[in-house]
């Protein structure tokens, strides 16, 4: 890719970013209510996302291997427990995730 080619490229992206960021404040004003729509999707998106996510991290365990599964189970037992003590999901999610390697780490190493 020549210099001129990266630099159409990386216009284009910086193009597309700077309208999926803008777009929405100028085709929603702030004298009107969201649309329906937008508040149902902003309802019911986050925890789709979420469960897909986690559908995707376990699709790969294997229930026959050594540890059976035990620190998926494990990390994933934490995230909701530190979820629903806490109710942040950035800080869930980061004690899960280091549950998980702890685990892998030193207990099922």
């Amino acid at each position: 890719m020549t210099v001129r080619e990266q630099l159409i490229t990386v216009a284009i992206l910086v193009a597309a970013t700077m309208l999926t960021r803008f777009l929405p404040f100028a085709v929603f004003s702030s004298g009107k209510p969201a649309p329906r729509i937008v508040m149902y999707l902003g309802r019911v998106l986050p925890p789709a996302i979420f469960s897909m996510l986690v559908v995707y991290c376990l699709r790969s365990v294997d229930l026959m291997s050594d540890s059976h599964g035990l620190p998926e189970l494990i990390a994933v037992l934490v995230t909701a427990g530190v979820h629903l003590w806490r109710r942040q999901t950035l800080l869930s999610i980061v004690a899960g995730t280091a549950c998980y390697m702890i685990l892998l780490q030193f207990v099922f190493a």
